[in-house]
């Protein structure tokens, strides 16, 4: 079997969708069933030297960009470019799982479609129209939307040309989010009889916007999801401004696909709730993998031990405890709900004479240069002390060092850190920073993970510190949490221990649909303030006070990670949903 795998990651991991397709492919289980794989996306910028245009370690086989040329190749590609008006680069290129370091070697076909033909652009946008109902003359000034329909005929016709064309093996597209959705409807459009279409959703587009921008968030979003089940009610139909949407009429055209892997138990809900036809399709789940591995107690208390010092270096306290947040500091990962729980477990922890420090470590602005970070290291305290505007906060990242300034003005045995920079070291993050700290204290170190989104399809981050014994809580709106009771559940396991599940979706008095898309912002507080109370008291429980305790924790959360590791995903999910695709 084949697989193309249609993203905007064909060359680098930019976001989740990456880090799945690390995780996928390479599996055992992946390779011993998937005889080629092929990653195919646009071409992102056109800056690259040609020793990375395949990013790092990428082997370039063709590129009408640097004049390299292979003679068999350039009869193929050439007639596609002088046609559709692209450029193509093709090679292949190493794929590494972070966590376990395993590589393996992937096609990527890019196609450059900074410049086209507008005559066979416009003939094709004719055509998703009248046979998908997808208006593309309502986006076309939008780039994150036309360059994925501009890459769909050249990027199918390349396909061909290298020997994927569902002749003599099956071959299964999958379309990762709405970035894939114009060429797999090219390719159900050319009609091959051995090509098979997927939706793989990521997320619903279509439903983030309208969960992130009302007051009432998540609280307010299921309750009207699961009363919209039992009457004839779409997304359409209730929240209207979908329409303005530019991702909205890809994610709706999914239906024409042959099937759909959602990586969360909410997204089939989602997309029925977007489109009846979507009752009638075949769904499978498709969860994502986490990273499964064993330590021992000294590990631990190693980066702990990093990890405290770095706060006594900050803040002039060693803390008892460790928390943690990796995430970008969007809106929907719902920060203001962790530093809520922490207001209430701070009178709990004061109480036995604990303290706690919490990091968050995420950035909307990429990796700050080291001698930005000196600097402000040591013109103003960062990250302790923050300031607007780049290279410190900006882009959105203004609101959490808000929240978390005003937080630290209120409390004192638990404070708030906000590194804005991406990865966990000195030469990034300064000179209080331990000289040995590495991401992976971060991990191993963790006594608690957050996860209070409020849309989260998945969350690979917050179960990333499961496996060294961390407690996670995490919104039951996240597909983790799914995942997590069906792996117990199959394995015979309890996660009670490792695992808090965060409910912001009980209302006690919850009226109709149209009272509930009305929902004020003071509405849904009340039930964040009421929630972070349940669960301060259990975090205040759980945490790990005894040796005893911490090596059970390490055992029972790396059995736990074991269990939902890519290996399993991949053998227990994502092959037979391949095998039913085809069949």
């Amino acid at each position: 079997m084949e697989v193309v795998h249609v993203t905007h990651e064909a060359v680098e991991k930019i976001g989740g969708i990456g880090a799945v397709i690390a995780g996928l492919v390479t599996a055992d289980a992946y390779a011993e069933n998937v005889s080629r794989t092929v990653l195919l996306g646009p071409l992102l910028d056109t800056d690259n030297p040609i020793e990375k245009r395949l990013g790092e370690g990428g082997t370039v086989l063709y590129s009408s960009l640097d004049a390299v040329a292979e003679p068999q190749l350039a009869q193929k590609f050439r007639a596609i470019e002088r046609t559709y008006d692209v450029g193509i680069i093709y090679g292949r290129r190493k794929v590494i799982e972070p966590c376990n370091a395993r590589q393996v070697e992937v096609e990527v076909l890019l196609v450059d479609v900074f410049h086209c033909n507008p005559d066979r652009l416009s003939l094709f946008k004719g055509e998703l129209f009248r046979k998908f109902a997808v208006p593309s003359h309502e986006f076309e000034k939008v780039w994150e939307y036309e360059q994925y329909v501009r890459l769909a005929e050249p990027g199918f016709e390349a396909l061909k040309a290298i020997g994927c064309d569902g002749d003599e093996k099956q071959l299964v597209l999958l379309a990762h989010e709405y970035m894939g959705m114009p060429l797999a409807l090219k390719a159900n459009l050319d009609g091959a009889p051995n090509i098979r279409t997927v939706f793989y959703a990521h997320e619903v587009a279509s439903v983030r916007p309208v969960v992130e921008e009302s007051p009432g968030h998540d609280t307010m979003f299921y309750n009207v999801l699961e009363r919209a089940g039992d009457s004839d009610r779409t997304c359409e139909d209730i929240f209207p401004q979908v329409f303005g949407n530019f991702k909205h009429p890809l994610v709706k055209a999914a239906r024409y696909c042959d099937h759909v892997f959602a990586v969360g138990d909410y997204i089939e809900s989602e997309l029925r709730f977007l489109d009846p036809h979507f009752r009638t399709m075949k769904f499978d789940l498709v969860y994502n993998g986490i990273p499964a591995e064993r330590i021992e107690i000294d590990d631990k208390r190693a980066g702990k031990g990093r990890l405290r010092q770095y706060a006594e270096n900050l803040l002039g306290v060693r803390p008892t405890w460790i928390f943690t947040r990796v995430a970008r500091p969007v809106l929907s990962k719902g920060v203001w709900r962790d530093m809520g729980l922490c207001h209430h477990l701070e009178r709990l922890l004061a109480k036995r004479g604990e303290t706690a420090v919490y990091f968050m470590l995420g950035t909307l602005a990429g990796q700050r240069r080291p001698r930005d970070v000196l600097h402000m290291e040591r013109a103003y305290g960062w990250p302790v002390t923050h300031e607007e505007g780049y290279p410190d906060l900006c882009g959105g990242e203004e609101v959490v060092g808000y929240n978390f300034d005003d937080f630290n003005r209120h409390h004192e045995a638990i404070r708030a850190v906000f590194v804005n920079q991406w990865d966990f070291n000195r030469r990034v993050c300064g000179m209080r920073m331990p000289e040995d700290m590495t991401f992976a204290d971060l991990r191993r170190g963790s006594d608690l993970e957050f996860g209070l989104s409020v849309y989260e399809p998945f969350g690979i981050s917050q179960f990333e510190a499961l496996t060294f014994g961390a407690l996670c809580v995490v919104s039951n709106v996240c597909g983790c949490m799914g995942f997590a009771r069906r792996s117990a559940a199959a394995a015979g396991l309890s996660f009670d221990e490792n695992i808090i599940e965060a409910d912001f979706l009980d209302l006690p008095a919850c009226g109709g649909i149209d009272e509930l898309v009305g929902m004020s912002m003071s509405q849904r507080e009340k039930v964040e303030s009421r929630e972070a109370k349940r669960l301060a008291k259990m975090v205040d429980k759980l945490l790990p006070r005894s040796d005893k305790v911490m090596l059970a924790r390490i055992e029972s959360g790396y059995e736990l990670a074991r269990n939902m590791s890519w290996e399993h995903v991949v053998r227990d999910y994502f092959l037979p949903s391949l095998g039913r695709t085809i069949s």
